[in-house]
């Protein structure tokens, strides 16, 4: 069990943070006032939510004065608790600030007096942490990564397949597209028109010469390069929709297949869409 509070800076990365601890099971909860730590913590252990984590930081600065008394109840009460603070040079959060064009929670007329007056805030907040981050030199899936590492956790990553038939149109809900109608059809050969590409001698008739298994094996090198790719920026899952005429004999037959190959980044199928279909390929 674990229950982390998160502070730190604006514009230092506590957004990408609690996104990070959602997307690995966390129960995340963002500017809770400290006084509200210990409740939360109690309603979790009764719904039997082991993974917790809140941030609190300026835009709570009315409640911050309770932030030593409540971490000191916590952990009296528990003995998973971890305070994470995250900070960034003055420039850096400019430049971040910038991009986003957001205000201030302090709104000053001058940022840098922001950054200044903020760090003061929340300079108990600081000595409180088990672990200080500075963000300055790092990018968000950098960030994740350092958070992970911190926890103890592994990322995970999903490569999701999906088949469908080009005739009932592409799904439009998916990063990548991919499209399998220059293999051989087994539509054309009347004992296999009716079967499936989950069926070996649909496979087989579709790898059935030296140019589709070369195809194939492109297609899958391909593959395993742009999810690697995802996966490495910080993505915890990527979804590839494979085609074919109909969704019935060729992108089956190559999703299953992919799905074998490709393990080690947990390729899975999750749906043949137009299986069976209305008429074949």
């Amino acid at each position: 069990m674990t229950f982390i509070v998160i502070s730190g800076l604006s514009g230092s990365g506590k957004s990408t943070a609690l996104r990070t601890l959602e997307d690995t099971d966390y129960f995340t909860t963002d500017n809770l006032p400290p006084e509200l730590w210990n409740a939360l913590g109690d309603l979790a252990r009764a719904r039997s939510l082991d993974r917790i984590a809140v941030t609190t930081d300026a835009r709570t600065r009315d409640f911050l004065a309770a932030a030593g008394s409540s971490l000191t109840q916590l952990k009296a009460r528990r003995s998973d608790v971890r305070v994470l603070f995250l900070e960034a040079d003055a420039e850096v959060l400019l430049k971040r600030y910038n991009l986003t064009r957001r205000e201030h929670p302090l709104g000053d007329p001058s940022l840098m007096i922001d950054f200044r007056r903020e760090r003061e805030l929340l300079a108990s907040l600081r000595a409180l942490a088990d672990t200080v981050i500075d963000t300055t030199h790092l990018s968000a899936a950098d960030l994740s990564k350092r958070l992970l590492d911190w926890l103890g956790v592994l990322s995970s990553f999903d490569l999701r397949l999906f088949t469908f038939g080009f005739k009932n149109t592409p799904p439009r809900d998916v990063d990548l597209v991919l499209d399998m109608r220059t293999l051989p059809n087994p539509y054309y050969d009347p004992e296999l028109r009716s079967r499936t590409g989950l069926d070996d001698d649909v496979a087989a008739y579709v790898f059935q010469n030296p140019e589709s298994e070369a195809f194939y094996q492109h297609t899958r090198q391909f593959l395993r390069d742009v999810a690697a790719r995802a996966r490495d920026s910080g993505r915890h899952s990527y979804n590839v929709a494979i085609g074919c005429t109909g969704g019935q004999h060729r992108s089956v037959a190559v999703a299953v297949r992919l799905e074998r190959d490709l393990q080690d980044l947990s390729a899975r199928v999750i749906d043949h869409r137009d299986l069976p279909g209305a008429g074949g390929e």
